[in-house]
């Protein structure tokens, strides 16, 4: 029996998939809002693009390696397009608070803002160290080796300031309705809200683990077949390499649990 992340990564995807069907229903239905009747202002594109082109797909791209079926080659591709798409996507969200009348900067006052400032860059710089690092094949292998944890340190910790940026742009967001327009504190939006923020940081959690827990569980059951099938390994390794140090060629074993031997 295996029991893994599967069920996680399963879940995440579904829970992506509700936040953006919500946020979009929070978009079309609500006026206080995005006042729909105007088309899509600068308000709309940025909330739809950092919470479903930033957060949504930066995720999807982090579990990439869960699910996608393939070659390693296959989801390393993936995985780089999805997290370009979030990056073009955030790029652009961003410029939709700096491309105002009053000022590119004007914007740019609250803790929201400075920590959406940062998540952005980090992303960026991520990116490129990752397509140069990983895809490109510029470093030696050992260099990638050592740069792969920092890679998906840095990836998690980018992934979770996303989302914490976007908790604060809620708040910003429910705080103005609230006191510039009268919003009443119990009322259908404010929940809707509270959801989109609620189910964020749910997402967060479990996107996280998935990423950082073995793909596979084994049952106790599993684990001592394996132990049995194993010590018989060992054994038939060791009268095997007894046998070859007889023979015209040597071998070498790789290790306790690896039938593997490297002729010398």
């Amino acid at each position: 029996m295996r029991m893994g992340s599967d069920s996680l990564v399963v879940f995440a995807r579904l829970l992506g998939l509700a936040i953006a069907v919500v946020v979009v229903y929070w978009f079309l239905l609500f006026k206080s809002s995005f006042a729909p009747r105007k088309g899509l202002t600068k308000t709309t594109i940025h909330a739809l693009l950092m919470v479903i082109g930033f957060i949504l797909v930066s995720g999807e791209a982090i579990l990439i390696h869960r699910w996608l079926p393939g070659s390693k080659k296959t989801k390393k591709a993936v995985h780089l397009l999805l997290q370009g798409v979030a990056l073009v996507s955030a790029v652009f969200g961003m410029w939709t608070k700096f491309h105002y009348e009053s000022g590119i900067f004007s914007n740019f006052y609250s803790l929201h803002s400075w920590m959406g400032l940062l998540s952005v860059s980090l992303f960026a710089i991520q990116w490129v160290t990752g397509f140069l690092s990983f895809w490109h094949r510029g470093e030696a292998r050992e260099t990638r080796s050592t740069l792969l944890p920092w890679h998906v340190f840095f990836g998690l910790y980018i992934y979770g300031l996303a989302i914490a940026t976007a908790e604060t742009g809620l708040l910003v967001k429910l705080t103005h309705l609230q006191t510039k327009r009268n919003l009443p504190r119990h009322c259908a939006e404010s929940v809707v809200l509270n959801g989109v923020g609620l189910g964020l940081v749910l997402l967060c959690a479990i996107v996280i683990a998935s990423a950082v827990l073995p793909k596979y569980q084994k049952s106790h059951s599993d684990e001592v077949k394996e132990l049995i099938i194993s010590s018989h390994s060992h054994y038939a390794i060791t009268r095997k390499y007894k046998e070859c140090l007889y023979g015209d060629a040597k071998f070498f074993y790789l290790g306790f649990s690896d039938s593997v031997f490297i002729e010398l």
